[in-house]
C-alpha cells in the first residue's frame, strides 16, 4: 500500500512539488519516528538542543537527568536520524539533524501554545 503525503510547511513549498509516496516500510519507519517523539524526556532533550548544539553534560545538568539516560535517548534519536552529534576535540555536541526536524518541533510547539476556543 502506498500513501501520498502533502507537506505542511508553507503554501509556497507545496505548490508544484510532488508529495512523497510512502510504501509500507516507509510508513513503519514514520510510525516509529513518531513513537520516539512521543517520549517527554526525548522531546525535552530535542527542545533544549533547538537553539544550539549541546554536550551530553550540558543536557544532563540543565535538564536534571543522568548522563547515562541522556546518552541512551541520544542514541535512539541519532538512530532515527532526528539528531546528530559533531565531535569537537574531546566532546560531542548534539543538535537537531536538519531543518525538517527543527520545523516539526517549532510548528507543533506553536500549535500547542495557541489558544483554541471551541465554538
Amino acid at each position: 500500500m502506498t500513501i501520498m503525503v502533502t507537506p505542511m510547511h508553507t503554501e509556497e513549498s507545496a505548490v508544484g512539488a510532488a508529495p512523497p509516496q510512502l510504501d509500507d516500510q516507509d510508513l513503519t519507519i514514520l510510525a516509529e519516528t513518531f513513537r520516539l517523539l512521543g517520549d517527554p524526556t526525548r522531546l525535552r532533550i530535542m527542545m533544549f538542543c533547538l537553539p544550539e548544539p549541546k554536550s551530553v553534560g550540558d543536557i544532563a545538568s540543565s535538564l536534571d537527568l543522568t548522563q547515562t539516560l541522556v546518552s541512551h535517548h541520544l542514541r535512539l534519536l541519532r538512530g532515527a536520524r532526528l539528531m546528530r552529534g559533531d565531535r569537537q576535540s574531546r566532546q560531542v555536541f548534539y543538535q537537531l539533524a536538519d531543518a525538517h526536524v527543527r520545523d516539526i518541533l517549532i510548528d507543533m510547539s506553536t500549535h500547542i501554545a495557541e489558544h483554541h476556543h471551541d465554538d
